[in-house]
């Protein structure tokens, strides 16, 4: 199973990126932070994006966006997080705008392991409990550490 902490490094965690502007200004943002993490230039980031949101929107709702796309230069899945100041509108399927936005970027030959990980970020985040805690989490490691911690056992 994927975790979270395999794909996301505490680097890659955002607290406050304005939003509000518009789903292209807020994937731009990211594509200059993804750019920070990978190495790739930010155009070829937000290209990429911006390619797969053409295919349909990443916004799932209660707040929530996972843009996604594939990069043939990445070696690896790599995860960013971060919260908006102000909920953006990803045309998501309740049309509620949105302010927690994890961008998941995928090498072209990690098919199964990008949908385990879309998955995996999908299931972590639709927990309200998780998402009311990351809307108030004080900072950073805070936030890393809400996103990367395993679920307590309730084997006896």
């Amino acid at each position: 199973m994927v975790e979270i902490a395999d794909i996301l490094q505490p680097a890659g965690v955002i607290i406050g990126l304005p939003g509000g502007s518009g789903k292209r200004q807020v994937l731009k943002e990211l594509a200059e932070c993804a750019s920070r993490l990978t190495g790739i230039g930010a155009p070829r980031v937000l290209e990429a994006l911006l390619e797969r949101e053409r295919l349909g929107t990443t916004g799932v709702g209660h707040g929530i966006a996972i843009p996604h796309a594939r990069l043939p230069e990445l070696a690896r899945v790599i995860g960013l997080f971060a919260r908006l100041d102000r909920p953006t509108d990803f045309e998501a399927l309740d049309h509620q705008p949105s302010d927690l936005i994890f961008l998941l970027l995928a090498p072209d030959s990690a098919d199964a392991d990008s949908l385990r990980a879309l998955a995996r970020v999908s299931r972590v985040l639709r927990n309200a409990s998780l998402q009311q805690r990351l809307r108030q989490a004080p900072d950073q490691g805070a936030v890393y550490r809400m996103l990367t911690e395993k679920p307590e056992s309730h084997a006896a």
